[in-house]
């Protein structure tokens, strides 16, 4: 049976996971084996315990406890269900809360680079993206648009940032990702068998369209961050460096734009 609480305190301290804690206080680096993140939304915290994510709390405007956030909180088993009215619940958070619901979840452990990529043929590699909304736009492409996974350098912002997890739509629990080592991460994608394909603007570059790089057996796929584009060195490593022919004279496109092209012509095959 549920636990519904309503929140007449606005400093309990069961209430700082929602209110006050920041996304570093969440991730606990120190001890990562403790680290939180928040779901928001019932279509990503549905995905969230459809990948097996466990509940801690659940914080929901007072008129879905018995409507859209019914099934939700009976799939969370026992725990505090906190509940107040709409305007009550905005003052809390300081803005307005997606779809009336937050839920609290404990981290799920991080799987290895060998783990997520064992039977993928097709993955996208993001270095040093760090804005969460690129990180959880392009993982949305990933999941749409035929990637197998995702890894990211650790110069990345995290995929578990509440903003990354919305923009993503929950793909976040859907796509397996993982964080690659630093450095040497080229190297471990190519002893993985992969090919590297980048993305980025350069004097020798083939296209997208490349037959014999749609062709690949396995390809990875790189990304770079938004203002700088992807490393010197990550480049001239790479088995290809490719690009996204445009018209008028555009040269480039926003990370998440460019992931979804590419992920669309190079992941299907």
């Amino acid at each position: 049976m549920p636990n519904i609480i309503e929140i007449t305190d606005f400093n309990a301290p069961e209430l700082d996971v929602y209110a006050r804690l920041s996304e570093g206080q969440l991730l606990n680096r120190h001890e990562p084996e403790k680290g939180i993140f928040i779901a928001e939304s019932p279509k990503v915290i549905e995905r969230a315990l459809d990948a097996g994510c466990v509940p801690i709390s659940f914080l929901a405007e007072d008129r879905h406890i018995e409507t859209q956030a019914k099934e939700l909180i009976h799939r969370c088993g026992d725990i505090p269900v906190y509940t107040a009215p709409f305007d009550v619940l905005t003052r809390l958070t300081g803005f307005k809360l997606t779809r009336g619901m937050l839920c609290a979840m404990h981290r799920p452990k991080l799987l290895s680079a060998e783990e997520v990529c064992r039977n993928a043929r097709r993955v996208a590699v993001l270095e040093n993206v760090v804005n969460p909304t690129n990180v959880g736009a392009i993982i949305r492409s990933a999941a749409a648009m035929f990637m197998d996974a995702v890894l990211l350098t650790p110069g990345c912002s995290d995929p578990l940032y509440r903003r990354a997890i919305r923009v993503s739509m929950g793909t976040v629990f859907q796509v397996p990702w993982t964080f690659l080592d630093d450095p040497g991460w080229m190297e471990q994608l190519k002893s993985f068998g992969f090919r590297t394909a980048s993305m980025a603007l350069a004097d020798e570059t083939v296209s997208i369209e490349n037959e014999h790089l749609r062709a690949e057996e396995k390809l990875a796929v790189i990304l770079g961050s938004e203002g700088e584009g992807l490393n010197p060195d990550t480049i001239s490593s790479s088995d290809y460096v490719v690009r996204i022919p445009m018209a008028h004279g555009i040269d480039s496109l926003n990370v998440a734009a460019a992931s979804a092209v590419a992920f669309w012509e190079l992941g299907k095959n």
